[in-house]
């Protein structure tokens, strides 16, 4: 690593990160959400802390918001663009100095589509989209049952496992690479890669950490010079073949696309499943619901993925001129818009701290964001976490924690690092339906 990213990362990392760290320590409830061992384990308290009688909230660095509505709006509002690093730093003059090296094509650098605004997300986005229409997501029906199976054939009966590491992980990696085309002998290499650069989506990370997560982009942007050569030559039945094959993408953009495909296609769901098994086995009547009544399945997803997201918070920055809930805004200003909050939102869900698998507007959550970035693989990953949470549960009826699970020591991706199980007696296989 050269010079130039130790300077990227003091102005993109290292500024906020000061700024967090003092305000932290002087008691401020944002910056020890963002930046706190609070945020980590149980953001909630600070977040209805901040949550306060506006829809917008001051902080050490950006305004925030934790409102439904608002956030909504800021999501949809073609106003605001998407957020990088650089808006965080509190300096005009200061951010003027940041370096402008590229870095290799990852998920949060341009090209990437979770990055870039129209209109080159919509040239990204457009050819990438088809892969997961409702239709083609219906195709991998059978594949996401029959990974399940077999991945819940391995589970030791009677014994204990790591649920993260050999489940909740490993359902998701499996489809997903098979819809880029990797092989199945390198899914250990992208968990791997995937855990050291998850961080970056995180705001004031130390230099070892962003070193790290470099070195890991270079890793990956190496391979999928291979692999993409490899595809040129020999197309298979795959998302990046077909990407590959028409043309639509320059390289670079393909690279980028399929770093964020596995990241944003293995991230989220890994969180789901894990957070939706810590909180089943914390509501066991819940879970008794659902053995007496399995078509709830879906609406419980739904409930886990208000109650306790994979995504914690995203960011925008405005564009224009613009006034937002009686604030002025400036081009270039940010604001922090915390889907956890909007979430919990009492004016739009009834009791919000309860965790019900039955709720009405579950679905009404904005875990998956909103507007032209929403989630393009919503469905997969609702799809995985309905099928691999029922088959497990069914599987192992008797499942229960055998040690305190251990969070990611991440904020902005919610969810496990370790979860500890005894897995009990094993069921008989059934036939699980994800309809």
């Amino acid at each position: 690593m050269g010079p130039a990213a130790w300077w990227r990362w003091l102005f993109a990392q290292g500024v906020p990160r000061f700024v967090l760290r003092n305000q932290a320590r002087r008691g401020d409830p944002f910056a020890r959400l963002i930046a706190g061992d609070e945020g980590i384990e149980n953001p909630y308290p600070l977040i209805e802390q901040l949550r306060g009688d506006q829809p917008l909230v001051r902080t050490p660095l950006t305004w925030a918001s934790f409102d439904h509505e608002l956030v909504k709006t800021i999501l949809r509002d073609s106003r605001f663009g998407v957020q990088s690093p650089q808006h965080f730093v509190p300096f005009e003059a200061v951010r003027s100095l940041m370096p402008t090296t590229p870095l290799p094509p990852s998920p949060v650098e341009p090209p990437s589509m979770l990055v870039i605004d129209p209109p080159e997300h919509t040239a990204m986005r457009k050819p990438v989209a088809a892969a997961f229409t409702p239709r083609a997501i219906g195709r991998l029906r059978d594949r996401v049952a029959g990974v399940t199976a077999e991945l819940l054939d391995e589970l030791p009966s009677d014994g204990s496992a790591d649920l993260v590491a050999a489940y909740s992980s490993q359902v998701p990696i499996a489809i997903i690479s098979e819809m880029l085309g990797f092989p199945d002998a390198d899914r250990a290499m992208f968990l791997d890669w995937g855990d050291v650069m998850s961080p970056l989506l995180d705001l004031g990370i130390s230099w070892g950490v962003q070193r790290r997560a470099n070195r890991a982009m270079h890793l990956m942007n190496d391979y999928l010079d291979d692999h993409i050569a490899a595809l040129r030559r020999e197309p298979g039945e795959d998302i990046l073949s077909a990407l590959v094959s028409a043309g639509d993408l320059d390289h670079d953009a393909l690279k980028a696309t399929a770093s964020l495909l596995m990241g944003a296609g293995f991230e989220t769901t890994v969180n789901l499943i894990s957070n939706g098994v810590v909180q089943l086995l914390a509501h066991p009547e819940q879970l008794a619901r659902l053995r007496e009544e399995p078509d709830l399945w879906p609406n419980a997803v739904e409930e886990i993925l208000r109650f306790d997201p994979p995504v914690q918070v995203t960011g925008r920055v405005a564009l224009t001129e613009l006034e937002l809930a009686g604030v002025p805004f400036h081009p270039g200003q940010a604001v922090t818009v915390s889907l956890a909050g909007a979430n919990r939102d009492p004016k739009v869900f009834a009791d919000p701290q309860r965790f019900d698998i039955t709720r009405a507007n579950a679905k009404d959550h904005l875990s998956f964001s909103s507007g032209i970035h929403v989630c393009l693989g919503a469905s997969l990953a609702r799809m995985e976490g309905v099928y691999a949470l029922r088959a497990l549960f069914e599987r192992f009826p008797d499942l229960s924690l055998a040690a305190p699970p251990r969070r990611r020591e991440l904020f902005t991706l919610h969810g496990y690092q370790r979860l500890p199980v005894r897995l009990g007696t094993r069921a008989p296989a059934g036939q699980t339906s994800l309809a």
